[in-house]
């Protein structure tokens, strides 16, 4: 190999380079938009070639493979899965408040269900995406530019003639950048640019005048009218939107809650989630208003009713949605667009000083190109009217030429060798002629019938037509008012041809306040197998079950239904748990596993104590670890309103062993793995915060570990069997804290 060849680079460097090199191409030709036209690339392609195919609004539908395929062999070779896409979301009027595509077929629906495939799909241009997108595209108002593979001319940007990027929107994701520009309303747009074209000095609170907000073509309230003015000058906000409810009476008293219009945000499987959201309340008793839910939507609009129960509060039940589901949610906004070849964020005056300016430079490229088509017909039509007047001169110079060169050469420069006149005064006259060779090739061309005298006064009117326009022209090119009025007459076009109703309101509404109604307090029976699988049940049921509650629970005691239980572990850890998030029913309900419901982990802890809030806070709670660090906690402490709490410091590598509320207890004997067994009063263990590690409790070997705690009583009598040999420890010697222990000799 030729070492000359290689070329040495720091690898860092390298990848910087091609990293930068790669974001880039993500940023300007795929993700992001262009400001003029509001168009991604793969928008802008697809449009143009459904113009070159000829596919227009007043034309046959065309299959979208066909669209899919032209446009990826053309111009955008990424897949024709980003191509179809593309195409189907152009199509879709509930997510573009001016769809540009006119789809026939299954083209998705507003719940999420995906378009057909492109074989049996067909489509074709909107009327207005021909007539205010690629109308003027012949007029050569913007630059071509080549292919990827340099085979074919697609333009740079279309020939827009309206502020798309407001109006549709944008959403993309980019290298280290993300756009999200809500859609507007057409009219409300071409209002606010007009506004800006008339004073270019005019502020965002003024042009909001005109713009009142964002337009979802889902309907909804906008809810923070007065955060808006800040959103469109900075480009960057949050736009907070709700979805509108009614209210339906029925004959047997009840209420209906019927939602007709819902938040931008939640279109597509968010719908189905909402649904499932409004069961969960029902399922973890957030409301229990709610008997029926069902989603009536059509093609003609949302309709999602929900059924109230006799008595409900429907408008704190409204509150409730609002609060938990995505029936309110918010909309973030980061307008940011491909501006002059690089990404900008744009507030709204920004974005309409940029079209604007676009406006003006096609307008001019427009009318010069005009301009210069005119004065190229005014020349001929000169020329031919010119040439009627001395027609019979012209008819025997073509007579007496043996070529179209040599006519061609007498009309234009007199030359009139060769040509036989019939007399010198003819000879004299087409020495004379001085037409253009524009003129001349347009009077060799001439037919016969152009000499008749109606159609000669019809060339008098064109000519006159065409000098009408070159002044016209030329007003507009030289005069920026009337440009601007032409671009203002435009837009006026395109408003009352295409603009809608506005459709989402916009208000400032206070937040959602959401009463819970009181419930009644009762006492409940917790319950909870070896399995960790926990319920609660009522104290009648409990009382007929009591023998099988017992024996098949591995915890069972007595709590308040507005209550928490409160879960020891062994890492140090106080898990709480609202009752009311446990399943209630009937006894032989398999319930749900405690780890569903808490923060407890049964892979990395074991579950030492399970009590209820109401039982600890009447107690003070005796910790002991493996490594016989032991302390004395007043349960008041662990009535905390955090899910998950440290209930004790641990050292490296101890673990929690034993939690006892006290009642009467009065010694703890305490035995380590070795066979040690140490009996002292409780009364040695001092009362410490729950943050603390507490007291030494035995001296232990360096291989050895407490194993159990057992609390006694005076005068009850207690024993356990130790490796088959039983031990009474009501009769084992009291010894102090800290001592080592007394082995067991079996």
């Amino acid at each position: 190999m030729d070492d000359s060849r290689i070329i040495k680079t720091e690898y860092s460097e390298e990848m910087q380079k091609s990293f930068i090199d790669y974001a880039m191409s993500v940023i300007i030709a795929r993700a992001l938009p262009d400001i003029r036209d509001g168009l991604k690339p793969v928008q802008r392609r697809t449009l143009y070639d459904m113009y070159e195919l000829g596919i227009r609004y007043d034309r046959p539908y065309r299959k979208s493979a066909r669209i899919v395929g032209d446009t990826m062999g053309k111009y955008h070779p990424h897949g024709d899965s980003s191509i179809y896409d593309a195409l189907v979301v152009m199509t879709q009027d509930f997510k573009r408040g001016l769809p540009l595509v006119d789809g026939h077929g299954n083209f998705g629906n507003i719940e999420g269900d995906g378009a057909a495939a492109m074989r049996y799909t067909e489509a074709r241009l909107a009327r207005v995406t021909q007539e205010a997108f690629l109308g003027d595209l012949d007029k050569d108002v913007v630059d071509f530019v080549p292919n990827f593979d340099e085979t074919e001319k697609e333009p740079s940007v279309l020939p827009v003639k309206i502020p798309n990027f407001l109006v549709n929107g944008s959403e993309g994701i980019a290298v280290g950048m993300a756009t999200s520009t809500p859609p507007h309303n057409l009219g409300e747009v071409i209002d606010a640019m007009k506004a800006y074209m008339q004073n270019e000095s005019i502020t965002t609170k003024e042009l909001m005048r005109y713009l009142k907000g964002p337009d979802f073509p889902t309907g909804g309230i906008v809810t923070n009218k007065d955060d808006l003015l800040n959103v469109y000058e900075t480009g960057v906000g949050k736009i907070k939107v709700r979805g509108k409810v009614e209210f339906e009476k029925q004959k047997n008293g009840k209420t209906n809650v019927v939602i007709t219009e819902i938040p931008y945000p939640m279109i597509g499987m968010n719908i189905s989630k909402f649904l499932s959201d409004v069961a969960g309340l029902v399922e973890t008793k957030k409301t229990q208003d709610v008997t029926d839910i069902s989603n009536q939507s059509s093609k003609e609009g949302i309709r999602i009713v929900i059924e109230l129960r006799k008595d409900a509060d429907a408008e704190n039940f409204v509150n409730l949605l609002y609060k938990k589901t995505r029936l309110e949610d918010t909309f973030g906004v980061n307008m940011l667009a491909i501006y002059d070849g690089r990404p900008e964020v744009m507030g709204l005056k920004a974005i309409l000083k940029a079209v604007v300016d676009f406006q003006f430079q096609t307008a001019t490229r427009k009318y010069n190109n005009l301009l210069a088509r005119e004065l190229e017909r005014k020349e001929v039509q000169e020329g031919l009217i010119k040439a009627c007047n001395v027609i019979d001169l012209i008819i025997e110079i073509l007579r007496g030429s043996k070529d179209r060169a040599m006519a061609k050469a007498c009309l234009v420069e007199g030359k009139t060798t060769g040509i036989k006149f019939r007399s010198k005064e003819s000879r004299i006259m087409a020495a004379q002629l001085s037409f253009t060779e524009k003129q001349a090739n347009a009077i060799l061309e001439m037919r016969l019938y152009k000499l008749i005298g109606l159609e000669i006064q019809a060339l008098i009117k064109e000519h006159d037509d065409t000098m009408a326009n070159i002044y016209r022209y030329e007003d507009i090119l030289e005069r920026r008012d009337s440009m601007a009025q032409v671009i203002i007459n435009e837009l006026d076009g395109c408003k009352k041809a295409y603009a809608e109703k506005r459709r989402t309101l916009i208000e400032n509404v206070e937040e959602a306040v959401y009463k819970e109604k009181e419930v009644e307090e009762t006492q409940v029976v917790f319950l909870m197998d070896r399995f960790g699988y926990a319920k609660t049940i009522d104290m009648a049921a409990y009382e007929r079950n009591r023998e099988a509650a017992d024996a098949e629970s591995k915890y069972a005691f007595t709590c308040k239904n507005t209550g928490k239980v409160c879960l020891f572990t062994s890492t140090g850890q106080l898990h709480t748990i609202k009752v009311m998030d446990i399943p209630y029913g009937k006894f032989r309900d398999k319930g749900i596993p405690i780890d569903n419901i808490s923060n407890y982990n049964s892979e990395k802890e074991d579950i030492v104590l399970i009590t209820s809030q109401t039982e600890l806070n009447l107690r003070r709670v005796v910790f002991v670890t493996s490594q016989a660090m032991a302390k004395i906690v007043d349960g008041g402490e662990f009535d905390v309103s955090k899910r998950t709490v440290a209930a004790t410091k641990l050292g490296e590598g101890d673990r929690v062993i034993s939690v006892m509320p006290l009642v009467e207890q009065s010694s703890i004997v305490l035995q380590t793995k070795e066979g040690f067994f140490l009996k002292f009063g409780l009364d040695e263990i001092p009362e410490k915060k729950k943050a603390a590690l507490g007291v030494r409790a035995m001296k232990l070997g360096a291989k050895d570990a407490v194993e159990y705690a057992y609390y006694l009583q005076n005068a009850v009598e207690s024993s356990i069997v130790y490796k088959e040999k039983k031990v009474d420890l009501s009769h084992m010697k009291t010894a102090k804290r800290d001592g080592k222990g007394t082995k067991i000799r079996v």
